[in-house]
């Protein structure tokens, strides 16, 4: 009898979740993680002075707490979210900033002439609630919301720049809306843009957009934790280079990327060149700070957002994208920006903030004075309550997390051709051609983000295999 039921390489929010389904199914696992943390994008480190904790990559859990892997899971994890005031902002040059709020008449309320579209888009989905969000994140089973889904796609299959310029007649919907959008790293003149802004804007009405108390590492340890009690075992500072290394077990769950698969596995050549072409995207170039005092934005709403959208307007927003996707980059970038509500991460009276923007695959240059640019546009003096710095441009950031190939953090490019041939065109793409061999990263359906679909998918195939009912209901 093997020592272990199944082995899950890789401690990512999918691997982690994935290995948590098959132990909660009775199976003894065995987790095993390159770095000396676990967590992958779910790392927190001190990374500019003593008693600051910055989250590397993830912050906003936003998608967990929709993800019907995670959202039944975190209360019981000791895991405390921490939800700012708003959820998000998008300051703008000429005028006060919009403002996406826990309610959704709130936030149409802001847009004016323009509000009755936001809640016949935007709203709808927020109300649709989670059968829509389980329908958008198991895109290859039988929608929960039919018609809902129906009316979502009638938006979100649009690209960014021709939603916004049909639903929206003013300037600030349409910049809030490809602000959305950009989080999907694509050119935002590209099908299906549009969705995944509707998305995340809808997951800030359900959900909101918190953070975890203490850091985004808490939730990954809180997950190892559950793990352990289960009887299942979790080694740091373990690489898998060939899958020949691992013991044996009926299941192996991969959470790596195409790459890193076709090094570890002598694989059929039909599948091995399909893993060839798959594409990755945009990569980011990020910055944390260590600041001495709140962000001076010169709209003071702001200062209630967690997440803030740097980008001023549609078309500039679009500029900044569409450049990123085809290898150059602006002087004026779309920057994401997160400061967390969390004052357990800082010295009383200080802050942690972070921000980046996208940047070619693999780009050596260096954005940090474009991202403060871009931050003192909208908030003059905020170099002045800087006490620290700490940049990761892509190579940086894979050297941090190995799927984060050049630099994407979303594990390929998310775009139409590759939304469900993720890595390959299959009604069970987690399944691979080795017998017992599972994929489970950001590179399988649904994609990007903390919602941990690729890991319970990936078990469930596997778990149906063996014959065994899994743990969760959807």
């Amino acid at each position: 009898m093997p020592e272990f039921d199944a082995v899950v390489v890789g401690s990512g929010p999918n691997g982690l979740t994935g290995a948590l389904e098959l132990a909660e199914s009775g199976r003894r696992v065995l987790l095993l993680e390159a770095a000396g943390a676990f967590g992958g994008g779910l790392r927190s480190a001190g990374l500019t002075l003593p008693g600051f904790t910055h989250d590397v990559c993830a912050t906003v859990i936003a998608t967990a707490l929709a993800s019907p892997a995670l959202r039944d899971r975190l209360p019981g994890l000791g895991v405390e979210p921490l939800h700012p005031e708003i959820p998000a902002a998008h300051p703008l040059d000429d005028g006060p900033a919009v403002l996406f709020h826990r309610s959704a008449e709130r936030t149409a309320a802001g847009l004016g002439r323009d509000g009755a579209a936001y809640l016949a888009t935007v709203g709808a989905a927020a109300k649709a609630g989670f059968p829509l969000v389980d329908s958008l994140l198991a895109p290859l089973g039988l929608p929960k919301a039919p018609l809902s889904l129906i009316r979502y796609g009638l938006t979100g299959a649009l690209p960014a720049t021709t939603a916004a310029g049909l639903l929206f007649r003013g300037p600030r919907a349409r910049a809030a809306l490809a602000g959305m959008a950009a989080h999907s790293m694509l050119d935002l003149g590209g099908p299906i843009s549009a969705g995944y802004g509707v998305l995340l804007a809808a997951t800030a009405h359900l959900v909101g957009w918190p953070v975890v108390k203490g850091g985004s590492q808490v939730m990954a340890d809180a997950m190892v934790a559950r793990l352990r009690d289960l009887g299942g075992e979790a080694v740091t500072g373990h690489r898998v280079t060939a899958l020949k290394e691992l013991p044996d077990a009926e299941t192996v769950l991969l959470d790596v990327t195409p790459r890193q698969f076709l090094e570890m596995a002598d694989l059929p050549e039909a599948y091995a060149r399909k893993l060839r072409r798959y594409r990755y995207g945009p990569g980011v170039f990020k910055v944390d700070w260590a600041l001495g005092g709140p962000v001076p934005w010169r709209d003071p709403e702001v200062a209630k957002a967690g997440t803030v959208h740097l980008g001023g307007t549609l078309e500039e927003i679009a500029a900044s994208e569409r450049a990123a996707v085809r290898g150059r980059v602006c002087d004026r970038p779309y920057v994401l920006l997160v400061q967390p509500p969390d004052p357990s991460r800082a010295p009383e009276g200080h802050r942690t903030l972070w921000a980046y923007c996208h940047v070619p695959n693999g780009y050596d240059g260096d954005m940090t004075d474009a991202i403060e640019a871009q931050i003192e546009r909208f908030a003059p003096g905020f170099r002045e309550v800087v006490l620290a710095r700490h940049t990761m441009g892509p190579r940086a950031l894979e050297d941090h997390d190995a799927n984060y190939v050049g630099g994407d953090i979303g594990g390929g490019a998310a775009d139409l051709r590759q939304f469900l041939g993720r890595p390959v065109v299959s009604p069970q793409p987690w399944r691979t051609p080795l017998e017992g061999v599972y994929l489970c990263s950001s590179s399988t359906p649904p994609g990007a983000g903390v919602h941990g679909m690729g890991g319970l998918m990936a078990a469930r195939c596997a778990l149906r295999r063996a014959g065994v009912r899994s743990s969760l209901r959807m």
